[in-house]
């Protein structure tokens, strides 16, 4: 086992927690914007997805307070593209999704062989977020 970088680990989780948080926002936006003929669903499922990121941005933060770090009051830079069908919403989902990847991601590679259960979380989340991709992409399918 190496020494864990507690330094770089905080200052990830503290980005992690910053991006679940616009994720919040993001999901909440989106579920207001959604109309047509599969708007209840839609708008129930962008809910699930605040809901979510709300509860990883506070499980992060749990563990970043754990490691004696302070969590930043900010949220990560949200783009309003002010496109709002169901398509460019739900591609601009996908890309939220693929940065939330890579994050974890980066979690993973900053606490791997320092801490068996960093290790286990960032995987587990990695996990959720590839979850959502497929869903989204699957969700994108009848698009073409």
């Amino acid at each position: 086992m190496q020494e864990l970088d507690h330094k770089k680990t905080i200052d990830l989780l503290n980005s992690i927690m910053e991006f679940e948080l616009a994720g919040v926002v993001r999901y909440t936006h989106y579920s207001l914007m959604v109309n047509g003929p599969y708007r209840i669903p839609i708008v129930d499922f962008f809910k699930a997805q605040a809901n979510e990121s709300l509860l990883h941005a506070q499980q992060v933060g749990e563990i970043l307070t754990g490691l004696d770090g302070h969590p930043s009051l900010k949220i990560a830079p949200i783009e309003e593209s002010y496109k709002h069908s169901v398509k460019d919403i739900l591609e601009e989902s996908l890309a939220h999704e693929k940065k939330a990847l890579q994050l974890y991601k980066n979690l993973l590679d900053t606490v791997s062989n320092a801490s068996i259960y960093l290790e286990e979380f960032a995987r587990t989340m990695i996990g959720q977020e590839e979850m959502h991709s497929l869903e989204l992409k699957k969700m994108l399918r009848d698009f073409g």
